[in-house]
């Protein structure tokens, strides 16, 4: 079941209350974000996701919109990389994403377009098949040519792509960062137990909010 734990009324006060959840194990496990060694990555924020007109619209989205654009536009004026993915499938060849959803995003489908709010921002564009941004995307490589040390992981699904994706930047040797007011799901419950498990496991959960003051003190 959808829900819209997230608003422009509630994001403010619904992260502090995720960050809370998790607070200790950010005091066990937190790293220092050093935004010269970093990069952002912006997952399948895509029309299918962000269209009410979509069977899959998440009604949390919209609401992660702004901030994420702020934090995008600091990246590019402090000269560090932004990855935006998009999700798309061809059937037949991809994989278990066939046998697990009845209907793919194909790339004809005019919802496999990244939303137009992120068209002024400098960005390499990725195209993925899998939840996670690493598979057979080039993206490592990327990463590792530009000496980048640490990602920043936003975007949707909260606990499909954007985890699985802090989960493998985890086992490829990256500091992970994951936006807790920065990604979305289609219900609270998907998304806090997403942040439970990355923050015990594999990642230092964050608000949008701090990362962007802090890439605003390297102007």
């Amino acid at each position: 079941m959808k829900n819209p734990y997230f608003s422009p009324e509630s994001i403010n006060s619904k992260a502090m209350e995720f960050l809370s959840a998790v607070s200790g194990y950010r005091k066990y496990h937190e790293l220092e974000f050093k935004p010269g060694k970093a990069a952002l990555l912006i997952i399948d924020m895509q029309r299918y996701f962000l269209d009410p007109a979509s069977r899959a619209y998440l009604p949390s989205a919209p609401a992660v919109v702004p901030g994420l654009i702020s934090l995008a536009e600091n990246f590019n004026r402090i000269d560090r990389p932004v990855i935006i993915t998009a999700q798309v499938n061809i059937p037949g060849e991809s994989g278990m994403m066939d046998t697990w959803w009845p209907s793919l995003l194909t790339p004809d489908n005019p919802f496999s377009e990244v939303i137009n709010d992120f068209n002024h921002i400098r960005a390499e564009r990725i195209i993925k098949t899998q939840y996670d941004a690493f598979y057979s995307t080039g993206l490592l490589e990327q990463l590792v040519s530009m000496d980048v040390k640490q990602v920043v992981i936003t975007g949707v699904m909260t606990n499909l792509c954007c985890e699985t994706t802090a989960r493998s930047a985890f086992v490829h040797g990256f500091e992970c960062f994951f936006t807790v007011d920065g990604t979305a799901a289609p219900s609270e419950k998907f998304h806090v137990s997403t942040l439970l498990n990355l923050s015990y496991g594999f990642a230092v959960p964050v608000l949008v909010e701090e990362l962007v003051k802090k890439t605003g003190d390297q102007l």
